[in-house]
């Protein structure tokens, strides 16, 4: 049970809204009275196994910058954007320590979410419900530590912190706030592989003082709180979702 919001009459935008966090924050927004848009790769909602009827759906691939102008000028209004989409290159074997890799996870992770972010501003920014227009970004705990298997997802989530806080500054005036949710080892179709190593997984659960891995409707809560009247006054902030990995030694 988490706390309660009332999202109703609010126009949410969830990239990559059909599984993992994505999935779960469009899902809490949509508990909450939101008329909420989804966006996946695949060319309609009848394409995955989830029921996605609730949801308006847009085709997106975010490497592609016509597809992202395209789905921001399909919006008639916009109060909260939620930059979900995206994954970790390494989970479909490829290597981001190859140039073109690099390349490519900087593109859909940052440059995409700036795109997408800059193309809606003007929506955003005419904004009415109580806390007014939010963008909000998922960051990694890769945005604070080095991890070596990805250099172009970590470079990009790093790159998200400083966005964010240059959003922030720059949209304030326009009533816009801009912040970043840095997720911690949370369970979803991309980590599944990865977290059914016991070898990997138990010294990380160690260093975590909640001792456990998270879900992506903790992430949830956390993007809706930060979306909410109740964080009004929070902007350019990336708040850590992680059971303390981060000031655990």
């Amino acid at each position: 049970m988490g706390p309660k919001h009332d999202f109703a009459g609010a126009h949410v935008l969830v990239t990559g809204g059909t599984s993992g966090i994505g999935a779960a924050t469009a899902a809490g927004f949509r508990a909450a009275g939101a008329e909420v848009t989804i966006t996946g790769t695949r060319g309609s909602a009848a394409d995955y196994d989830a029921d996605l009827s609730g949801y308006r759906y847009l085709q997106l691939d975010v490497e592609q910058p016509a597809q992202i102008d395209a789905v921001a000028a399909a919006l008639p209004r916009l109060d909260v954007l939620v930059n979900s989409g995206g994954f970790a290159l390494p989970s479909i074997g490829l290597d981001e320590w190859e140039p073109d890799v690099f390349d490519r996870a900087v593109r859909m992770l940052l440059n995409g979410t700036f795109r997408m972010a800059r193309r809606s501003v003007d929506l955003l920014a005419d904004s009415t419900i109580p806390g007014g227009g939010s963008v909000i970004a998922i960051a990694s705990m890769s945005s604070f530590f080095g991890i070596p298997i990805v250099p172009g997802y970590g470079a990009a989530k790093t790159g998200l912190v400083g966005l964010t806080r240059t959003m922030a500054a720059q949209w304030g005036a326009r009533g816009v706030r801009a912040n970043a949710v840095a997720a911690g080892l949370t369970r979803s179709r991309m980590t599944a592989g990865t977290f059914a190593e016991e070898a990997w997984t138990a010294p990380m659960l160690a260093r975590t003082p909640l001792g456990r891995l998270g879900e992506p409707e903790d992430i949830a809560q956390a993007i809706l709180f930060l979306a909410s009247p109740a964080a009004s006054w929070i902007t350019g902030q990336t708040l850590a979702v992680d059971g303390g990995y981060t000031i655990s030694g």
